[in-house]
């Protein structure tokens, strides 16, 4: 069974980093010092990479009228899963992460050439390594099944792309 681990970290050693109405305190060095305590390995096997935001109470509050409900949310999920698991029926796998990456990029579900150009320059400029390549093929599929899409498009692509470290074509 494979389990979900999450990492969170701050900006840099103060917590002050890139955060509006805040002052941070810490030199350039410290700041790229404390950025490279979470080595590239490390990184590659994390398959969603996003910065977020401190959020005030106020947002809160605004955010909250039309979002997504726990249950909506849920439903959502379980949809996406059951569109993944019937798309993988006649193979060992159910879920989009157990899929290995050669049979993801070799396989019956290879997607066509110009909905991988993204992907492909991003690994020839070493963007992202073969590892990161097959973890955005993974979260590109399942990005479409929670759009209800029989098969990633370009805009899945990226949309993983981006989750995966904000990297562009």
């Amino acid at each position: 069974m494979k389990y979900v681990q999450k990492l969170a970290t701050n900006p840099c050693p103060c917590g002050s980093f890139g955060v509006v109405g805040e002052e941070c305190i810490c030199p350039p060095s410290t700041i790229r010092r404390y950025a490279a305590r979470l080595s590239g390995p490390i990184r590659d096997r994390l398959d969603i990479e996003v910065g977020v935001a401190r959020v005030s109470a106020a947002a809160v509050a605004a955010s909250s009228s039309g979002a997504l409900s726990t249950a909506q949310a849920r439903a959502r999920v379980e949809e996406a899963r059951a569109r993944a698991a019937r798309r993988w029926r006649d193979t060992p796998w159910r879920l989009n992460a157990h899929a290995p990456g050669t049979w993801l990029r070799q396989g019956e579900f290879r997607l066509p050439a110009e909905v991988r150009t993204p992907l492909d320059r991003a690994l020839q400029r070493g963007a992202l390594t073969l590892r990161g390549y097959d973890r955005v093929l993974r979260l590109a599929w399942s990005i479409a099944d929670l759009a209800g899409a029989a098969a990633p498009t370009l805009a899945h692509i990226g949309r993983a792309l981006y989750l995966k470290k904000g990297a562009t074509t």
